[in-house]
């Protein structure tokens, strides 16, 4: 009795391939511990099921003849497995070292190295000080006292007129601020936040992080922290608020890095976030933390909206503004309402409904901003929907918070993605 195959590890990317000599199930790794790429042919990806750690080899033999008709199916399937064993892509001993290695090199690193330049945004000067003039050209200084803003992390390149709308009204008077800067946990555990005291490199060059304000959140959200988490190695929506903030405020910038893991305990089963001891330990910390220090920080939110259509796992192919998401833009705005308004409780309601149907991955960072400083009301910039693929669109927006309430006349319309940016 042959032993059963290894799992096929559920974290990683599965989505159509790209390119159309190349068919198939494209399957890369987002936590980095492999920089393989593999696509399956279209024939093969069922064949993908027998790793389940209960199938066996045997099990896979049959389906492959099944599949092809050949008894001669030995190669085939050795290839298979071998491709996703060298590939990490397996639960077993080399992804195990693959991932041991990973997490003890960031552990042992002095510094948070880029891990999206010359990916999502460019790597090399002068290329990179252009593209940022371009995405921010025309923005004109906001007169308003803020305390924060709310940006998108969706690639810049997509996102860059929301980005704007948040960063293009930020003076030079914010730049000796603490920027505690507010991300989503795209590959956290839930009801935790990812701490480092690592300094943020860049292309710009290197951010330190403002030491004694990570202490006193770990010390005082025990349970709920996890300390130099390596999902800072490889997270995007940190990265690129930094990337912003020191093209405006230079590279010595101070910066207090939070990942929001969900709060998916309440989403799913119900009650408030802070109903988990750990989350809210750490959430009257944070808020001591913004009571005591208001002058001294700058809070900003690497958050985005919806996200729907196929790659989300909907049924429907999205487009931006049309059909389907002309109503989800009506529930967006609902929701940012309740954000502008500063009502934590009538939002995370909004996110409850169908257990968060919209999928709003800065839900998290939005709601523990909204509970740390309960005084702050927002101005909406500009709302904006994106197909980040033909049939898949993510919403986002630029939000300026002040630490009073706005006007909410004075807010632009959204909905059509053509609000200004000044």
């Amino acid at each position: 009795m042959s032993n059963p195959l290894p799992r096929l590890r559920m974290n990683l990317d599965f989505m159509p391939s790209p390119a159309s000599d190349r068919p198939g199930l494209l399957i890369r790794d987002p936590f980095q511990y492999s920089d393989v790429t593999l696509i399956i042919p279209p024939a093969l990806v069922e064949m993908l099921e027998y790793f389940d750690g209960e199938r066996t080899e045997n099990d896979l033999r049959a389906g492959l003849f099944q599949l092809t008709g050949d008894l001669q199916v030995g190669d085939l399937q050795n290839h298979l497995i071998g491709s996703l064993r060298n590939a990490g892509f397996l639960e077993d001993e080399v992804y195990l070292e693959m991932r041991q290695a990973r997490e003890q090199a960031f552990a042992a690193a002095g510094a948070r190295e880029p891990a999206h330049a010359g990916l999502a945004y460019p790597e090399q000067m002068p290329e990179l000080e252009q593209t940022m003039a371009r995405y921010l050209e025309g923005a004109r200084d906001g007169a308003g006292d803020w305390i924060g803003i709310a940006a998108p992390h969706v690639s810049p390149e997509g996102g860059w007129r929301s980005y704007r709308a948040a960063y293009g009204g930020l003076s030079k008077q914010y730049a000796d601020r603490i920027f505690v800067v507010l991300g989503t946990s795209h590959y956290g555990q839930p009801e935790k936040f990812g701490l480092t005291r690592k300094a943020w490199a860049t292309p710009w060059g290197v951010a330190s992080c403002e030491l004694s304000l990570i202490e006193e959140l770990e010390r005082k959200g025990a349970g709920a922290v996890l300390m130099e988490d390596y999902c800072h190695a490889v997270e995007h929506s940190i990265e690129f608020q930094i990337v912003f903030l020191q093209y405006l405020f230079g590279p010595d910038i101070r910066v207090l890095p939070i990942l929001c893991g969900a709060y998916a305990r309440s989403i799913y089963e119900g009650g408030l976030p802070e109903e988990d001891e750990g989350v809210k330990r750490f959430l009257d910390a944070l808020g001591e933390i913004g009571a005591r220090e208001a002058k001294r920080l700058f809070w900003v939110l690497g958050v985005d909206m919806a996200h729907m259509g196929r790659r989300y796992g909907d049924r429907f192919a999205a487009q931006a503004e049309v059909g389907e998401m002309s109503v989800v833009g009506g529930r967006d705005q609902a929701r940012i309402d309740r954000i502008l308004g500063g009502d934590a409780s009538g939002y995370w309601e909004l996110i409850q409904e169908n257990r968060d149907d919209l999928k709003w991955c800065g839900s998290s960072p939005f709601y523990t901003f909204l509970r740390a400083m309960p005084e702050a009301r927002g101005t909406l910039a500009r709302y904006e929907q994106w197909n980040i693929d033909p049939m898949s669109v993510v919403s986002f927006a630029g939000i300026r918070f002040s630490g009073a309430r706005t006007d909410p006349a004075a807010s632009p319309t959204s909905g059509s993605g053509t609000a200004g940016d000044s």
